[in-house]
């Protein structure tokens, strides 16, 4: 490493007039370093960065509002988030980001194109992307907004099938989803849709409390790894079962990480049904380890695995019932939900049907 910067220090042609500084020397090593090992969520970031992503986590930031992941050497899109201005946009899970304004973004890191998508409020940003069935490559102009991240929003579709929608896994989502959930068995919900469809996923703790609200007990999901430290069950919460009620989950292809947790625990456990696409197959464990600067390092320290051992890094779930679709805002156009309501519907008790008139 010496002999590369003294090379560069006495041949570089602008080194003598714009020197770099010893902090970008270092984290540029660092980051280097850590790419080698070719693991896409295995990176090293940066004081500003891991700052942004608290933020992030915090449910507040500017940008276009979407998940995207590195799969193959592709940079795709994960899910774009509801409401989001990728959303509205018109990018779809699956996209595979070619270029964002004049950059062409193909070997760049997914933490690199994100610290490109994003910047001030009603700032304009190009991004062409290759879709699946395109022969051209799609370009979508689009203005960043200050992204707003509400994680749960709930209603009652019919006297009595309630609905729960979950767009991302963060700190508050298990409370706010309990208390959706209590509100719509008060409305007299006797069956309920949780459509996790484009939820690119977030924290683990909460994946455990979702799935919480609806097994009494036993194994959420399990990681394996090689230190103790990654190798863990993770059991219900006791504190946050509420109801037996029937019940199907709406998945897709922007369905990822924390989703895929809740939807292979409910489903191994015999607990639900999985209507619509096969998730995106996001299954492992990473570790955020601080370091003395600032700056940070996250290592994919361990895999997660169903209740029943099934793997679901770059395998992903399959559903019950495939149904091939997007979502929508108007329910009568939802394909997939139409059928997760013809599915619930025969779950639904005559007795209760009974009782509603």
């Amino acid at each position: 490493m010496r002999q590369i910067r003294s090379i560069i220090e006495n041949y570089q042609v602008d080194a003598a007039t714009k020197p770099a500084k010893d902090e970008d020397l270092l984290h540029g090593a660092a980051k280097g370093m850590v790419e080698a090992w070719k693991d896409p969520y295995t990176r090293f970031v940066s004081p500003s960065q891991l700052k942004d992503e608290e933020i992030e986590l915090e449910g507040r930031y500017g940008g276009l509002g979407m998940y995207i992941g590195d799969r193959d050497g592709q940079i795709l899109v994960i899910s774009p988030m509801e409401d989001s201005p990728a959303e509205k946009a018109g990018l779809k899970p699956k996209d595979q980001i070619v270029k964002v304004d004049d950059e062409v973004v193909i070997g760049w890191t997914s933490d690199r194109v994100v610290q490109k998508l994003r910047g001030e409020p009603d700032t304009k940003v190009t991004v062409w992307v290759r879709r699946a069935g395109e022969d051209e490559l799609l370009s979508f102009e689009i203005t960043r907004e200050i992204i707003k991240l509400k994680s749960v929003r709930y209603e009652m579709l019919s006297d009595d099938i309630g609905y729960l929608k979950l767009s991302q896994f963060k700190h508050n989502t298990g409370e706010e989803a309990k208390s959706g959930l209590r509100d719509l068995i008060k409305k007299g919900m006797r069956a309920l849709i949780l459509d996790l469809r484009n939820n690119g996923g977030g924290l683990l703790d909460a994946s455990v409390k979702v799935s919480s609200m609806f097994l009494r007990d036993g194994l959420v999901v399990e990681t394996k790894g090689r230190s103790p430290r990654a190798n863990e069950q993770y059991y219900v919460d006791k504190s946050f079962y509420l109801t037996n009620l029937p019940l199907v989950v709406l998945i897709n292809g922007g369905s990822a990480s924390a989703s895929e947790i809740v939807a292979g625990a409910l489903n191994d456990r015999g607990r639900a049904k999985l209507i619509g696409e096969k998730s995106f197959g996001k299954g492992s464990v990473q570790t955020l380890f601080p370091l003395t600067d600032g700056s940070g390092v996250y290592v994919t320290i361990a895999r997660y695995y169903t209740p029943s051992g099934k793997v679901i890094d770059h395998v992903g779930l399959s559903p019950d019932i495939e149904v091939k679709g997007e979502p929508d805002r108007v329910i009568s156009n939802d394909v997939q939900l139409q059928r997760a309501i013809k599915e619930i519907k025969k779950a639904v008790t005559p007795v209760a049907r009974k009782n509603k008139k």
